[in-house]
């Protein structure tokens, strides 16, 4: 499908952009956490803060209890396929929707909202998050076939990459985002 993709990451790719399009969070930004996060299917790694992180996404333990109103368990963030990405833009999409900072501080939260570990996290994740975009760019904005999955999923999806510049604070209802993707559906 993607040549340069190794077949054993194209889920991943089909996954955090089909999710960020159902969450409203850019697809550069889901992608980017997903490499960073980098987790397999079942894994659970233990915090020195007694939580655990699990699944693909290394989804936090401490969301579990929220999530628990909705049937969602343990189970379903350490399983195969799908829907721990879903799982993650939807937090994603929280952290960049309620809480403060700029986007990349907001996008960080996912992992520590710990100022230390979050400016880490930060700057590595505008780093792959740049990356992402130009891999957006290059390989969905000039070739939407390419991504047959995520087209037949959603039809009449088109991207888009926007180039602006950074900003200090980002209003979700805006959609300034520092070289994101935006996807519009055909019925706008």
């Amino acid at each position: 499908m993607f040549i340069d993709i190794p077949p054993q990451h194209q889920e991943r790719v089909i996954c955090a952009i089909t999710a960020s399009i159902k969450y409203a969070v850019p697809a550069n930004i889901v992608l980017a956490v997903a490499e960073k996060e980098a987790g397999k299917p079942g894994q659970w790694v233990r915090n020195t803060n007694g939580t655990h992180d699990v699944g693909v996404m290394q989804f936090n333990t401490t969301y579990l209890k929220q999530l628990s109103h909705y049937g969602i368990t343990a189970n379903d963030v350490a399983a195969k396929g799908c829907y721990p990405y879903d799982l993650a833009a939807w937090r994603l999409h929280g952290h960049i929707s309620k809480d403060t900072g700029d986007i990349w501080t907001r996008a960080a939260n996912y992992h520590s909202r710990t100022p230390k570990y979050n400016a880490i996290y930060r700057a590595d994740l505008i780093k792959k998050a740049n990356k992402w975009a130009a891999w957006i760019q290059k390989n969905l904005t000039k070739n939407p076939a390419s991504l047959p999955e995520v087209a037949a999923t959603l039809p009449k999806v088109v991207h888009t990459v926007e180039h602006t510049k950074p900003s200090t604070q980002v209003a979700m209802t805006s959609v300034y985002v520092p070289r994101a993707i935006s996807i519009k559906n055909g019925n706008e």
